[in-house]
């Protein structure tokens, strides 16, 4: 009987604490190799029609009213970055980097360490490059429900598991807090947004099994037993199954997106996911006075209601927000 997607999420997860517990092998022919391809895709300007509906796979579980004013090119937030959070995206690519890096050194060094042939590799591109990143960055086009778009961007990687030739999608996410975040008790399913995205990727890519990868930069002690390991790693893997109804109903958001943005009707703002919305000033500003009263009034219910103070504290954050945009534009 073949192995579930769960099962092969915990061989991984073996494969590559048993890998991380040799040495690491220098090995300047694959950096060089590595480096060299990367030279020649970097200086190769993918082409990308703008012109069109696109979306990106970390939008995905993205609000609809967001993906739709982006799609009217209506202005994105000026970002207020701070130097933290600048650091810590930084810090999320290169543990991305040093993952992919280490599936590589695995393929050429794991058998002389353990005499065994590694269980899982990088699939390779028709050239022979890595599965990941540049090397497969692209458009994809889709028509659903006579509606027409694409999904712009680039994946972590696509695996093989030699034992049984299956191809399985990875992608790799950062925890950067505290070690806490990948415990069994804080981290106990992948999060949907991540879901979404590598349901993005499925559509791509064609790949229907994934490996959602949690790393942890935070850890709990340099000197730690077994069982402390165990009840606070810093490595959480968590494998997904891409079925056909999640595909479609992602196919399902973003036609309807797209029809949304040639029929001019917006979709509703949805003030849950106001955080994170890249296009809050446009978002606010494109509701109209019926859609902005219709908030005003979920906000007001929600102070009433049971809900969580911190989910509280983000509606009243986003009615705000929202509300001084909105007095500004008018004066």
């Amino acid at each position: 009987m073949a192995a579930t997607i769960h099962e092969l999420a915990d061989e991984f997860t073996r494969f590559l604490n048993e890998w991380h517990s040799f040495p690491e092998p220098y090995d300047d022919e694959l950096d060089a190799w590595l480096h060299e391809e990367y030279a020649k895709i970097k200086r190769h300007r993918h082409f990308v029609d703008w012109s069109g509906v696109y979306f990106s796979p970390s939008s995905a579980n993205s609000d609809n009213r967001e993906l739709y004013v982006k799609a009217l090119k209506m202005p994105r937030d000026d970002d207020d970055t701070k130097p933290w959070q600048r650091r810590w995206q930084a810090l999320g690519t290169a543990i991305g980097d040093m993952l992919q890096r280490e599936i590589l050194l695995a393929e050429r060094h794991y058998e002389k360490f353990t005499l065994k042939k590694p269980p899982f590799v990088m699939a390779r591109t028709e050239t022979g490059q890595p599965f990941f990143e540049d090397f497969v960055h692209g458009q994809h086009f889709f028509e659903h429900k006579g509606e027409k778009f694409s999904i712009v961007g680039t994946c972590d990687g696509i695996l093989v598991h030699q034992p049984t030739g299956r191809r399985i999608g990875l992608e790799i996410k950062s925890k950067q807090t505290t070690y806490g975040e990948t415990s069994d008790s804080r981290l106990k399913a992948p999060k949907s947004d991540h879901v979404a995205q590598v349901t993005a990727y499925s559509l791509m890519y064609g790949v229907t099994e994934y490996f959602i990868v949690y790393i942890n930069a935070s850890k709990k002690a340099w000197f730690m037993d077994d069982d402390e390991f165990a009840k606070s790693p810093d490595f959480r893997v968590f494998g997904v199954e891409i079925t056909d109804d999640m595909r479609q109903a992602l196919l399902d958001k973003f036609a309807g997106v797209a029809s949304a943005v040639r029929t001019k009707t917006p979709p509703p703002l949805d003030i849950e996911k106001f955080r994170f919305n890249n296009f809050k000033r446009s978002c606010a500003l494109s509701l109209t006075d019926d859609e902005f009263e219709e908030i005003k009034m979920q906000v007001q219910r929600a102070m009433r209601s049971g809900m969580p103070a911190w989910k509280k504290e983000q509606y009243f954050e986003a009615y705000q927000f929202i509300k001084e945009v909105r007095e500004q534009e008018a004066n």
